[in-house]
């Protein structure tokens, strides 16, 4: 067994985990963090997407013990920040999300994306939220989502 201590969306948590437990695991059963999601369970599909120390991972990769002393941001912590409600709102407006299984890792990709680039093109977009796939409404929306989200924060809202 490990015993991890680490800080989840600016609190601290302390754990003690089996070796083989992935951080996925660790947000969900344990920290009670339900937002990040098992898509493929294989790195491919960006459903389980968290920040560990401000980095886009994919949480299904990483073994929970690595996150020992590191910060992580989930998807819950990111839609409380001013450009991840930006990117929500600007989801809602475009109709980019219908089931919602891809969302928390569009919103880490968008906000990982906007947190560099204040007005990203589609180029930029479509390389950001590249590894996240989405089944439903196909990516224009998504993009066009972002697009919004981008013009939200730099006008203000």
């Amino acid at each position: 067994m490990h015993k991890i201590s680490c800080t989840i969306n600016g609190k601290p948590f302390d754990f003690t985990v089996s070796p083989t437990t992935r951080l996925l695991d660790l947000l969900r059963d344990n920290a009670h963090h339900h937002a990040a999601k098992e898509g493929c369970g294989e790195g491919e599909c960006g459903a389980c997407a968290v920040f560990l120390d401000g980095k886009m991972v994919n949480s299904c990769l990483i073994p929970a013990a690595r996150v020992n002393g590191s910060c992580v941001e989930t998807p819950e912590g990111v839609r409380e920040t001013p450009i991840g409600k930006a990117i929500v709102e600007g989801f809602l407006q475009e109709g980019a999300v219908q089931c919602g299984f891809c969302f928390p890792g569009m919103l880490m990709a968008g906000t990982a994306l906007l947190r560099e680039h204040s007005n990203p093109t589609e180029q930029d977009i479509r390389k950001a939220i590249s590894g996240n796939l989405c089944r439903c409404t196909g990516y224009d929306m998504i993009i066009r989502g972002i697009q919004t989200s981008a013009s939200m924060i730099r006008e203000g809202n």
